[in-house]
């Protein structure tokens, strides 16, 4: 097996026993860059360590967050050629532990999409098929981790970011519970939606990740106080007596056959391994996606005010007078996605749209908090697809706004909760496309969401069986 084909945990066991050395390590993953980039287009800009320490070990990281003295673009002509003059709090935790970025990953531009195709920069490829989308927003980090460019990932999810990719691509994706994880140095979409988390090849990686990145941290307002956990202890309990709800509204109309069979076969192996599954009703399940769409828009508005030409970002080389700066740099520097998602949120924030539309999404967010709480009193974790249907192909949504959106039906609710969830690899559908399955915990309950997904992971063996193609097809 080559060195790039490892999990970090095996790298690190051949580093203890000195089998390979970190300089093997970095070389292994810059040779295998070299072999697929050119067909994969994940990494906006690399990253060549000048001097590598013992015990390092590389890691890829989504280009919305932060690294001093490294571009932060957002994958957007607005931030082209911003350096940044401070890293993310999540960089120093990494770099404390000797692991440092090999490159900084394409995403939807200011994290907003779901294929990876609105980068200003490139559109990223799926390594299952190179005809296909990866995901999105952070569909670069998913397809470098998937083709063995980075052995593990930082995304950030604000609707499904992390693990829509992750499905997409047949590896690991955690969205941690708001505030567990410090958003200090992460570019802002949607401040009370976004979370950064691991992507990676497997579920003790995503664990062993999660250790290091979690924790509070002074710099964020929402950081949460909780002590420090180590989410690799339980992995290896059993899941007898564990209560899985499969909410059957997020099993109908717009779920893909293929992909409904696959989440039934899951439950099915859950019984077999002694859990208990039964289906249930999640009642607002209708309202999640406008909800979402409304509060991200709005609060991407607010946060996007920032780039004007003046403060921050691009500045139009053409303008006679202050409101033509403002104008001309905004009009220019943004992409067409972004624009629409500006003007829908200004739209519902305006004087009067307030209360028909953000205030009532506010309202609708609470009764989908209160729903999962509702659930979380007769059942541990939650079971359901990751997202709608495998990988679709390039172009074929990206000019239909609607359709993309729904690609986020699964994965939405979540983040309005903020509630952390998981998407595992469970097999592959007839196109040889992989389907994700998601895993739903409650509140800072991160280390039930592991453990059924490495007691699932370990008896689907999906990494033993299957490997991407990088065929088109």
């Amino acid at each position: 097996m080559e060195i790039y084909e490892l999990t970090v945990q095996e790298l690190k066991e051949k580093l203890d026993k000195k089998e390979i050395t970190s300089k093997e390590i970095f070389e292994s993953y810059q040779a295998r860059i070299q072999e697929k980039e050119k067909d994969i287009k994940a990494f906006v800009s690399l990253n060549d360590p000048k001097e590598i320490k013992e015990n390092s070990i590389p890691i890829g990281i989504k280009d919305n967050i932060n690294i001093r003295g490294t571009k932060t673009t957002c994958s957007s002509k607005m931030l082209e050629n911003f350096v940044s003059p401070y890293s993310a709090t999540v960089i120093e935790k990494l770099e404390n532990e000797n692991i440092i970025s090999i490159g900084k990953l394409n995403m939807d531009e200011f994290a907003m999409g779901a294929s990876t195709e609105y980068s200003y920069f490139q559109k990223t490829r799926n390594p299952w098929n190179l005809n296909r989308v990866p995901g999105g927003s952070s569909g670069g980090s998913a397809a470098a981790v998937a083709s063995n460019m980075v052995p593990w990932a930082l995304g950030s999810d604000t609707g499904g970011s992390i693990r829509q990719p992750a499905s997409f691509c047949g590896i690991v994706g955690l969205k941690p519970t708001y505030g567990l994880v410090s958003r200090y140095g992460l570019v802002a979409f949607a401040s009370s939606l976004d979370q950064i988390g691991p992507i990676t090849k497997d579920v003790r990686d995503c664990a062993m990740l999660l250790n290091i990145i979690s924790g509070h941290d002074e710099k964020d307002s929402t950081s949460a106080e909780k002590g420090k956990k180590d989410y690799m202890k339980n992995l290896e309990k059993d899941v007898k007596g564990l209560k899985i709800g499969l909410p059957k509204q997020y099993m109908g109309e717009g779920i893909h056959q293929e992909v409904k069979e696959k989440i039934l076969e899951v439950a099915k192996k859950y019984e077999e391994m002694g859990a208990i599954v039964e289906e249930c009703e999640f009642n607002c399940s209708e309202y999640a996606l406008a909800t979402y769409y409304i509060i991200a828009c709005a609060e991407a508005s607010s946060n996007l005010g920032r780039f004007d030409g003046i403060r921050y970002g691009y500045r139009a080389k053409e303008f006679s007078n202050l409101k033509e700066l403002y104008k001309n740099s905004r009009s220019e520097g943004f992409g067409a996605e972004v624009k629409r998602r500006i003007i829908l949120g200004t739209y519902v924030l305006s004087s009067g749209y307030y209360d028909a539309y953000y205030k009532k999404a506010l309202q609708v967010r609470t009764l989908v908090k209160k729903e999962f709480e509702r659930l979380f009193t007769t059942y541990d974790i939650l079971l359901t697809p990751t997202a709608p249907s495998t990988a679709f192909e390039i172009g074929t949504k990206s000019n239909n706004p609607l359709e993309m959106y729904l690609a986020d039906l699964c994965t939405v609710s979540i983040n309005i909760a903020g509630l952390p969830a998981i998407s595992v690899p469970c097999g592959i559908d007839s196109k040889g496309l992989p389907v994700g399955m998601q895993l739903i915990g409650k509140a800072f309950d991160e280390e039930t969401i592991l453990n059924a997904a490495y007691q699932y992971e370990k008896i689907e063996k999906f990494r033993e069986k299957f490997r991407p193609e990088f065929k088109e097809k």
